[in-house]
């Protein structure tokens, strides 16, 4: 009996790894197992669960201890809580040996006691139809070890019956005792294996889909251990390891032809004699590995068309490493390389080699350079007067946009027509193809003339009065109409000395064949202000009224007269009407009056004294 086999094992006749499943918690055991009381929470003395991980149990144990099976974030383990009375916490049958066969049987088992206390001491029995045939003791296990193996190899005796495993935790529950147990393992013993790929460093190599390769595989055997040493070689493509027909020696010679891409694995079984026919009873090599990589899907693409002077991006996908090619000497190893500054020889098939795995395919795609724009315009500069338009015209291109839009039908035609109010550049986008020129036209808007003759005036007679002319508008001349009583018609401010209400025109010409305009001002001339401060209505006919000339040329005047003590003794509202000395129809007796008169809003009201003689 050894510790472990030395050699090369069989494939696993017995492998308890518990299961495995999304819940917290697995299946009880069934009570053939094991007569402790299964929970689905933290165990007490006596007790087991079958768990992934022992966090959130009892705190006193390592928390961050989960299953021992490899590959298996699922999977779950024995936790074992130790009865106060030590005894067989597991046992289990193994059925489908051979005698006179060696054995080696495993299992991993934890101490998951975070501090010190009573220490888990395994015995191992195992027993052939009630016979010890090997029983081992793991001897104390101490606290924060970790997951530990424990194995040992048996030979099957000859008269070879049931084989049972029985596990004894022989020291007493109660403060400590606790364990996790897994992987609990049978599998032949045999001598020991050594697998190789001829010519090959490795126990692995790689090749390409759809290419042709040559394998020789080997396996050396360690001599005089097997009396009747038999062979068999498998594969395993994919659906588990089959029997390769009539190959039955250390060595075996593989083609591949036309490669189909998969991952392929050539194992030697070795057995005593009839053995090698018993799946429990031989050994397997480690296997040896040939993957047939697939040939990358290799893309490439551009998104051009590019325009001249702009970056041409090329993009590549599917495998691990590039090599691209293309004209004017391109060459690049990058993925997605960029070339600046595009011109018309860089226009045509770039192709790029997409390798992963030593494996490589091609593929390729056409770049195209668009053709220059080249914009033709009606004009570059025109010239309109102030409320007129003109046509705008661009070629060159597919799509145009004129900016600003001010003024413009539509800024999205090639041959708009513009109206601006003032001098406006206006800038054309010309497109073709994703690329774009710019042009401009300048319109230089004249402005109209006009004219302003400014606010109406009033004069007295003798007075003179300066027009308060104004012009607007380009290269204008101008002048007054008519020229009547103007010290010079051709100023925008003539002084004006009109004898009489007159109105005069402004004329505003423009020089640039651009609208005129005309504008009026209206003079009114008052006659002097005279009034008369003596008359004698004494039936004479000379002089018999007090008249006042001018206010004949009022409206509406108003004209009162009060005696020295304020009483009102005449008053005149409307067109004048002369007064003939009397009050209510009689005579007031001579004296000086006193009168106010108010013409209209133009003059202020004049007071002052008249006499009455008779």
């Amino acid at each position: 009996m050894q510790a472990q086999c030395n050699g090369t094992l069989g494939d696993p006749i017995k492998n308890e790894t518990f299961g495995s499943g999304t819940n917290n918690f697995g299946a009880a055991l069934s009570t053939s197992v094991t007569d402790y009381v299964y929970v689905n929470r933290s165990t007490n003395d006596g007790e087991y669960t079958i768990t992934k991980t022992i966090a959130g149990l009892n705190p006193g144990w390592i928390q961050n201890i989960v299953n021992h099976t490899p590959n298996d974030p699922n999977g779950y383990m024995m936790v074992v809580n130790a009865s106060n009375s030590p005894g067989i916490f597991y046992q289990t049958t193994v059925t489908d040996l051979c005698p006179n066969t060696t054995y080696e049987f495993s299992a991993w088992i934890i101490n998951v006691l975070r501090n010190a206390g009573i220490k888990p001491n395994v015995r191992f029995v195992i027993e052939n139809d009630g016979v010890e045939i090997l029983q081992f003791s793991t001897n104390d296990i101490q606290e924060n070890t970790g997951w530990i193996k424990y194995a040992r190899t048996f030979v099957t005796p000859a008269n070879l019956g049931v084989i049972t495993l029985k596990m004894t935790n022989q020291n007493p529950g109660g403060n400590g005792n606790d364990l996790a147990l897994d992987d609990i393992t049978f599998s032949a013993c045999g001598p020991t294996l050594i697998p190789s790929i001829v010519g090959n460093v490795s126990t692995s190599s790689q090749m390409c889909e759809g290419t042709n390769a040559t394998f020789h595989f080997k396996t050396d055997i360690t001599p005089g251990v097997y009396q009747n040493p038999r062979y068999q070689w498998q594969v395993n493509r994919g659906n588990g390891f089959i029997n390769v027909p009539n190959e039955q020696t250390t060595e075996i010679t593989v083609p591949f032809l036309n490669a189909v891409k998969g991952v392929y694995q050539y194992r030697l079984l070795v057995g005593d004699g009839n053995n090698i026919n018993s799946p429990n009873c031989r050994i397997a090599g480690s296997p040896l590995t040939v993957t047939v990589n697939a040939l990358p899907i290799a893309t490439a693409q551009n998104f051009g068309p590019f325009c001249i002077g702009n970056t041409i991006q090329l993009n590549a996908s599917g495998g691990t490493s590039y090599l691209w090619t293309g004209p004017n000497g391109f060459t690049s190893t990058a993925q997605n390389p960029m070339i600046v500054n595009a011109t018309k020889a860089m226009q045509g098939t770039y192709t790029v080699q997409v390798m992963a795995n030593g494996c490589s395919s091609t593929t390729n795609t056409t770049v195209e350079v668009s053709d220059p724009i080249t914009i033709v315009t009606n004009i570059q500069t025109g010239t309109i007067c102030e409320g007129q338009s003109i046509q705008l015209t661009a070629s060159g291109g597919t799509s145009y946009l004129w900016q600003p839009s001010t003024g413009l039908s539509d800024p999205k035609i090639a041959n708009p027509i513009a109206a601006p109010t003032k001098t406006t550049t206006y800038t054309v986008k010309v497109s073709n193809n994703g690329c774009f020129e710019t042009a401009e036209i300048t319109i230089h808007v004249n402005k109209n003339a006009s004219a302003d003759a400014g606010a109406d005036q009033k004069i007295i007679t003798g007075q003179t009065v300066t027009l308060n002319g104004k012009a607007g508008g380009d290269d204008v001349t101008y002048f007054w109409t008519p020229a009547d009583y103007l010290d010079d018609p051709t100023k925008l401010n003539p002084i004006a000395s009109p004898k009489k209400d007159i109105t005069y025109t402004l004329h505003v010409n423009s020089n640039l064949s651009c609208s005129s305009s005309s504008d009026d001002v209206f003079i009114k001339v008052y006659p002097q202000i005279v009034i008369p401060n003596t008359f004698s209505p004494n039936g004479d006919n000379v002089n018999d009224t007090w008249n006042i000339p001018v206010a004949a040329a009022f409206t509406n005047p108003v004209v009162k007269v009060t005696n020295r003590y304020g009483q009102l003794v005449y008053q005149s509202t409307g067109p004048f009407k002369p007064w003939d000395g009397k009050t209510n129809g009689k005579d007031l007796p001579p004296a000086v009056y006193y009168y106010s008169i108010y013409f209209n809003e133009d003059f202020k009201t004049y007071t002052g004294w008249v006499m009455l003689i008779r």
